[in-house]
């Protein structure tokens, strides 16, 4: 055994704590225990580097931390954090979060397909996991499959690497970004190469921002997306609303045409306006999404009266009722009648997640300008992003008028060199889509056909209901979007004879 792999042997695995998440998989579990609480949902696993396989003993170790979240459960000091630090969470969520198990025996089921099968450890194949249950009681797999996916990837099939510099390496990352004017958050749990690289770059990280502060920079480190390492590094947990509720929302409903304004609706009434105020507009394409976010938000009147044309099966308020209406939980001080004011202008900003990026600030500017709306407005980057990208979306962004901000994922996670040869070594691009939502196909069509996702008859006719016009950005290749290491592709032709 080679001294870095001794090293990675001593080293924890796994997870050990339901905090170990991004934070929207949790604002959207509140959200979903207030609306949605009994409906059923699948998630569907994708590689989309299909050549980068598992081996027998990879999948072995997997199958056994999977099989060990079942243990986990939220600690009293985890919630005394989620209520100091996280407001909007519901006291009913948080009660109902406090007892709250994974059931993986249950809900998860994983498949192992040796490419040749000669019953060693060693056989290579490919791997598949589904995931089933309650919305409510599923919602938070995503994240740590995620992790345990990459974690065992590295651990047993590509061992050629070290965490010797992954410390510094943030640390230069941090400062770069930081002494140009960058405010960005960390966003790299669901593809990190181990807990151990996401502890490492967290301190590379704080370290960044006390020289940040020390030199008077503009830019900052603002938080990290992850909860249980904002916890543990005594900064903000960062994060809004995934793809996934408006995937569940047009999927639950059968109707994609109103489907972002229903989510919306549904956000706003559960958190209130000005919480949680970034909005991601690509689930179905940023055209159509801009359509629901320059509508009029409703007063708490009209909301009442169109409960019975938005009303989800299974929900146990209306959709958007007032938040002091009778069974409705009391909203924050933060929480605003909205007076006849849009989406748009009732929220702080947008997310840009897939296509060009350039192309999406003209086109937000361009949204704004025609809304009448002169308020400046933030836009958070966060698709596939380093720091040579950073700087020039922030550019862009403020020459446009706009405050960048940025979610800085796997390049700050998983960027790691073969110790043997230099050459890259090239993460892992998988990912946990919501596959059906009552029965129904739940797909997500992106501003970049290379990150269409779900059943493609449904996304075949949700293009032509929504009028989604196709785009392809030369820059989003999904397969090698992060490099592709010299050593995978070698290994990949071999498997394969």
């Amino acid at each position: 055994m080679t001294e870095a792999n001794s090293q990675r042997t001593a080293l924890p695995e796994g997870l050990y704590s339901l905090l170990d998440t991004d934070l929207y998989k949790l604002t959207m579990q509140c959200a979903i225990l207030k609306y949605l609480p009994d409906v059923r949902v699948t998630y569907a696993f994708t590689n989309r580097t299909p050549h980068m396989r598992l081996t027998r003993e990879a999948f072995h170790w997997f199958e056994k931390q999977v099989e060990k979240l079942g243990n986990i459960a939220v600690s009293l000091d985890e919630l005394q954090f989620l209520r100091k630090t996280c407001p909007y969470l519901t006291p009913s969520y948080l009660r109902f979060l406090s007892s709250f198990r994974l059931r993986p025996t249950r809900q998860v089921r994983t498949t192992f397909t040796p490419l040749h099968d000669t019953g060693s450890l060693e056989d290579v194949g490919d791997f598949h996991m589904d995931i089933e249950g309650r919305w409510l009681d599923t919602i938070l797999y995503e994240v740590p499959l995620l992790a345990l996916t990459s974690e065992a990837y590295f651990k047993f099939c590509d061992k050629d690497w070290n965490h010797d510099d992954q410390e510094v390496r943030a640390y230069d990352k941090g400062v770069k970004l930081m002494a140009n004017g960058c405010i960005f958050s960390e966003f790299g749990s669901r593809r990190r190469r181990n807990y151990h690289t996401q502890d490492l770059v967290l301190k590379g990280l704080t370290r960044a921002s006390d020289e940040a502060l020390q030199q008077g920079w503009q830019g900052k480190l603002s938080g990290t997306s992850n909860v249980h390492f904002a916890m543990k590094y005594g900064i903000l947990p960062v994060g809004t609303v995934a793809h996934e509720w408006f995937m569940g929302i047009a999927s639950i409903t059968n109707d994609y045409t109103h489907a972002n304004e229903t989510a919306l609706r549904y956000w706003v009434g559960c958190f209130g306006e000005g919480v949680l105020g970034i909005a991601l507009t690509d689930t179905f394409g940023t055209p159509v999404f801009l359509k629901a976010f320059s509508r009029t938000m409703p007063t708490p009147d009209e909301a009442d009266s169109d409960a019975v044309a938005t009303q989800i099966p299974g929900a146990t308020d209306a959709p958007v009722s007032p938040p002091d209406s009778p069974g409705r939980e009391q909203q924050g001080p933060d929480y605003v009648t909205s007076k006849g004011r849009s989406y748009a202008q009732i929220f702080k900003g947008v997310r840009q997640d897939s296509g060009n990026p350039v192309e999406f600030v003209k086109l937000m500017k361009d949204f704004y300008r025609g809304e009448g709306i002169t308020e400046k407005k933030t836009i958070v980057f966060s698709d596939s992003l380093n720091v040579e990208r950073c700087l020039e979306y922030k550019q862009a962004a403020e020459e446009a008028g706009f405050s960048p901000t940025f979610g800085v994922g796997t390049f700050l996670t998983n960027d790691f060199t073969h110790l043997t040869n230099g050459t890259k070594s090239a993460p892992l691009n998988i990912v946990i889509k919501i596959s059906s939502a009552n029965g129904r196909p739940a797909i997500k069509i992106s501003d970049n056909v290379g990150k269409n996702t779900g059943d493609s008859e449904t996304v075949h006719k949700v293009k032509e209901t929504l009028g989604y016009v196709e785009k392809n950005w030369a820059q989003g290749n999904e397969r090698t979007r992060w490099g592709t290491g010299e050593a995978e592709a070698s290994t990949a032709t071999n498997q394969e004879k």
